[in-house]
């Protein structure tokens, strides 16, 4: 697969890593510690967008810079431990390994405490690119000269259509099959648990 220049970029949070129980943790030490109410509840359902898309909901704009850098702070002995890898997750990265490829993980999540979790979690990717929304992780995945990009928001499609990679998405974030085939994801799994097998294909094809 040399030739081919395999690059396969993942998502990190509800793609590789389920990390509502962590984050619900660190809001609800956030708003212990600020005295400022935060619907935790809500927040892991909105996961995907950078911290400050969601902290604007909960404290005046000009206390987000603030506030985020103590979160990110508190994150580490909060919300590592308590945040499980998404089923497949490291069979999906060893699939691209075992292809010749690399993975490499691009996430809006403060980089230092994305790569926190891999290493907790015995995740190994080639790279990790943290602090990147939407089409700026195009950036990115230009760079790594990514052909496939997987995640599990509108957001990671936009990524995928702005860096000319293939769409390939997962329904373990805030939206269901129908509508990430609806907002233009070009390959819909339910999982990554089905990963590999739709990688061989897809790499079947390339060959033929």
């Amino acid at each position: 697969m040399a030739h081919m220049a395999l690059t396969v970029g993942f998502d990190l949070d509800m793609t590789l890593i389920d990390s509502r129980p962590g984050i619900h943790a660190c809001y609800t030490a956030l708003a212990e510690r600020t005295g400022t109410y935060i619907d935790a509840d809500l927040a892991i359902t909105r996961l995907g967008p950078p911290l400050e898309e969601e902290l604007i909901n909960w404290f005046p704009a000009e206390r987000l810079a603030v506030i985020a850098d103590l979160y990110r702070e508190m994150y580490p002995t909060i919300a590592i431990a308590a945040t499980p890898a998404l089923p497949g997750a490291r069979e999906a990265i060893a699939a691209v390994r075992d292809a010749g490829g690399r993975a490499i993980v691009v996430t809006a999540k403060y980089e230092p405490n994305a790569k926190l979790h891999l290493e907790h979690l015995g995740i190994q990717p080639d790279a990790v690119i943290g602090n990147l929304w939407a089409e700026q992780k195009a950036e990115a995945l230009r760079e790594y000269t990514a052909s496939v990009y997987v995640g599990d928001h509108q957001g990671d499609i936009r990524a995928a259509r702005a860096a000319d990679a293939l769409s390939v998405t997962v329904a373990t974030g805030p939206y269901g099959e129908d509508q990430l085939a609806a907002l233009g994801a070009d390959v819909v799994l339910t999982d990554l648990t089905k990963f590999p097998d739709w990688l061989a294909g897809y790499l079947d094809a390339a060959r033929a």
